[in-house]
């Protein structure tokens, strides 16, 4: 159950923040949730767009407010940072969003006395690194959405396929939120049966190249038609914090620092993972096969050398 006293800050007012913000009100998450934007004017306009609908949500708290604003939270989830520009390299955006980020953890540690730090600006698995180098939180405390939204969009497009309820595929995108992400195949299943199984019983084809490519440039696709990304990665944040609220313990493939699963070691990625309260409890090393496992490294070092390229 929601405590008596949760508290959400979330940092970024922009299409993603506000987003959040509003999915967060309509599951009633918290009994406060607060808006934290160096455009004061649009945090405010925002937090109060969504407060007066609160008759239709529930009792809460909405409102924008300063980084002082972060002690006591529950969850402070860190969506603020810049857009690549056209003609803008990946590069270029990380090393930008790099220096943003560091400078809201400063501010955020000047406050910070409990909780867990959720980070959702992109390239997210280099920023949960730096966010987390920054603060000098334990490991567990600092995780991204990593690629929770990455597997979200893999099982709607099997379940197009396949004919069957999202509900009932089981499959996961793991590695970078980004070029090096790749689908564990060998850990889909259908209503229990292996891909194989359920495509030899039912005589359907399915595509798995096609399929992960679709995954990986669904975002961009997006993008190109409407301009941004927001609806989707928001519905994400508010499952994960849910069950961080609730202390659900749920397997979420988020971005989180390495451990020594798989042999790797100061990166951050995304891989099966229990979630709960204080944040990541367990990272899960599922039986990848060597294709799987070649491919989880070509990821993680690809992460590793974005990392090694920022000042």
């Amino acid at each position: 159950m929601i405590t008596n006293r949760s508290k959400i800050a979330v940092i970024g007012a922009g299409f993603v923040g506000a987003s959040t913000a509003y999915a967060l009100a309509l599951k009633s998450l918290a009994s406060e949730i607060v808006l934290i934007d160096i455009n004061q004017d649009k945090a405010e306009g925002e937090a109060r767009d969504i407060a007066h609908g609160m008759s239709f949500m529930g009792e809460m708290f909405i409102h924008a407010g300063g980084f002082e604003e972060v002690r006591d939270s529950d969850i402070i989830i860190v969506t603020a940072g810049a857009n690549r520009k056209p003609g803008e390299t990946r590069m270029q955006l990380a090393q930008k969003n790099t220096e943003i980020a560091r400078g809201i953890t400063r501010e955020i540690m000047k406050y910070y006395n409990t909780g867990v730090i959720l980070v959702v600006a992109n390239p997210v698995d280099v920023l949960t690194y730096e966010i987390f180098k920054e603060s000098g939180l334990p490991k567990g405390r600092v995780f991204g959405t990593g690629a929770v939204l990455d597997t979200a969009r893999f099982r709607y497009l099997l379940s197009e396929e396949a004919g069957v309820d999202v509900r009932n595929i089981h499959g996961f995108i793991a590695g970078e939120h980004g070029e090096t992400q790749f689908a564990v195949w060998s850990a889909v299943r259908i209503a229990g049966l292996t891909l194989e199984e359920y495509c030899k019983g039912t005589n359907i084809n399915i595509d798995k190249k096609r399929i992960e490519q679709m995954v990986r440039s669904a975002g961009a696709e997006v993008i190109e038609r409407k301009g941004a990304t927001y609806f989707a990665i928001s519905s994400a944040i508010a499952k994960i914090a849910e069950v961080i609220i609730k202390d659900q313990r749920a397997v979420l493939n988020v971005s989180s620092m390495t451990d020594g699963t798989f042999g790797l070691q100061d990166v951050s990625l995304s891989l099966p993972t229990i979630v709960g309260r204080s944040g990541v409890l367990r990272r899960l090393e599922s039986d990848f096969s060597e294709e799987e496992r070649s491919m989880l490294m070509k990821s993680a070092q690809a992460i590793r050398a974005t990392i090694d390229s920022i000042v």
